[in-house]
């Protein structure tokens, strides 16, 4: 294909504006019926070589020939080509900076005439920066109190099961352990992953399949118990789901829990070499936490100062778009959190309370106007992403599921959209980063709960629409992206309870003070 800029010396493009309003404009361009047959005849001339046809050599067919043959199939590819190219020229002619993809439709075409078409474009405002070195900001820096540390060991220790042999006599009930032998079979043949020895069990943690702990209520050691049970119908192995089977189980112990100390012993289970240590791994965590909620806080101070100077028209579509993101990310919290079903917002674009829908159009409207302005900043900072940044970011995402890290990356490394949106919140966080760094901060000493507080606030303002409706009462914030659940073995149901969120920072601080 012979490209417009290759003919642009002859071309009198013509462009004409038809309308003007706010960031909206209307243009009407005219290409001459002259320079779109020189690049229907250039395109003749390029295909001309390959074509064969009975009676003529290779390359030798009329070209008179050709254009009443492909003539039509060559003036269809010479048109769109001819549009990609010349509207890109009209953008640079006429200074035009797209804030979306443009409307383009063709106004007239006929053969022998000029070739007109139609652009409707959102132009991007003209930004102007604020003096960020003026910005005056308080960061809230939280001390690490050690009634804090002792809390966490304390909740560590509560966290924690231990259980102690109990008297022979003793009956088993909920809460309890049991030390078993099982052997499972089904039409009386053993099946794969249906035994198993010395396996502490604890009834009522619905570790095994339903029905199977609760037969083992009441049982003393020595005894012996048959388990009937039922595999669940969505089981993982299809060639146990919804089966019958039976267990043979052999009571070795009955086991009462403990109470945990938070001591050396505690922090040994844990692996880490003693409660010193284990204090010290959690010091560190908290002070990590505190960071990040801090950072958290001062982010979002910056961005509220942001808006009130951020004074400039923003482009209809872009807050169009934003406001379809924002009532999306609603109905899908409403609908998986049970509070609604996706027929009752059929034919729904929007909150029908007219205040509901103004709130969530200013939050759109906000967030446009601020990722504009911290997208000229960073571009008037010359701010980059690095590819190891990306890369991290991805591993981070990788993380979330197990056994399939290769796939993710392949994901992100063939789609474009989806790698953009994972540089947009990098970038965002670079900008900020670079404009504190700028401005004035004042450090403010406040406790955990004050920042707990703050953070928590964060949560009712502006910036985390939440519907008002009763069918509507999820906060609009993404949801986390579901793990894939591990498989279990057959005895034990396809996935595990998901642990209490206070759990995993004092896990994470144990291994890493192993390390």
């Amino acid at each position: 294909m012979v490209k417009f800029n290759e003919l642009k010396k002859d071309c009198s493009m013509k462009i004409e504006e038809v309308s003007s309003k706010g960031l909206s404009q209307e243009l009407k361009v005219v290409i001459p019926a002259s320079d779109v047959e020189k690049r229907v005849d250039a395109q003749i001339q390029e295909i001309k070589a390959s074509i064969k046809m009975p009676g003529f050599r290779p390359g030798k067919v009329p070209t008179s020939l050709l254009k009443k043959q492909y003539g039509q199939s060559v003036m269809g590819q010479v048109l769109e080509e001819c549009v990609k190219e010349t509207s890109l020229e009209v953008f640079d002619k006429k200074g035009i900076k797209p804030a979306m993809q443009p409307e383009i439709e063709v106004v007239h075409f006929a053969e022998g005439d000029d070739f007109t078409y139609s652009i409707k474009v959102e132009v991007l405002p003209e930004i102007k920066i604020p003096d960020v070195s003026k910005l005056k900001l308080e960061r809230l820096v939280a001390k690490v109190d050690p009634k804090d540390v002792d809390k966490a060991v304390q909740e560590l220790a509560e966290q924690q099961k231990r259980f102690k042999k109990a008297a022979k006599a003793t009956k088993a009930k909920l809460g309890d352990a049991v030390l078993i032998d099982f052997a499972g079979t089904r039409d009386g043949v053993p099946f794969e992953g249906g035994t198993g020895e010395d396996f502490e069990l604890e009834l009522g943690s619905n570790m095994f399949i339903p029905g199977f702990e609760e037969q083992l209520v009441g049982v003393k050691a020595d005894d012996e118990r048959t388990v009937d049970v039922k595999f669940p119908d969505e089981y993982h192995a299809p060639e146990l789901a919804g089966m019958a089977v039976e267990f043979k189980v052999l009571v070795k112990e009955v086991r009462q829990p403990e109470k945990v100390k938070a001591d050396d012993q505690l922090a040994k289970d844990l692996g880490v070499e003693d409660l010193k240590a284990l204090k010290k791994a959690l010091e560190e965590r908290i002070a990590q936490e505190s960071e990040g909620v801090t950072k958290s806080i001062l982010k979002r101070q910056l961005l509220d100062e942001l808006s009130k100077l951020a004074k400039f028209d923003v482009p209809a579509g872009m807050v169009k778009l934003e406001f379809a993101q924002i009532w999306e990310r609603i109905k899908m919290d409403a609908i998986q959190g049970g509070e609604a079903k996706p027929e009752d917002f059929e034919g729904m674009e929007g909150p029908a309370d007219k205040a509901e829908y103004k709130e969530y159009h200013d939050i759109a409207e906000r967030r446009v106007r601020l990722g504009l302005l911290l997208s000229e900043i960073g571009q008037a900072e010359d701010v980059q992403i690095a590819q190891d940044e990306l890369n991290r970011r991805i591993m981070q995402e990788a993380q979330k599921y197990p056994g399939q890290e290769k796939e993710v990356f392949e994901y992100f490394k063939k789609d474009q959209n989806a790698m953009a949106q994972l540089r947009a919140p990098i970038y965002e966080e670079k900008v900020c980063d670079l404009i504190i760094s700028k401005a004035q901060v004042k450090d403010k000493t406040a406790t955990r709960k004050q920042l707990e507080d703050a953070i928590s606030k964060l949560d009712e303002d502006e910036a985390t629409p939440k519907p008002k409706k009763a069918a509507k009462k999820a906060a609009a914030k993404k949801a986390p992206a579901k793990k894939a659940e591990a498989k279990k073995a057959p005895a034990k149901k396809a996935a595990a309870k998901k642990a209490p969120a206070k759990k995993a920072p004092a896990k994470a601080a144990a291994k890493k003070a192993k390390k």
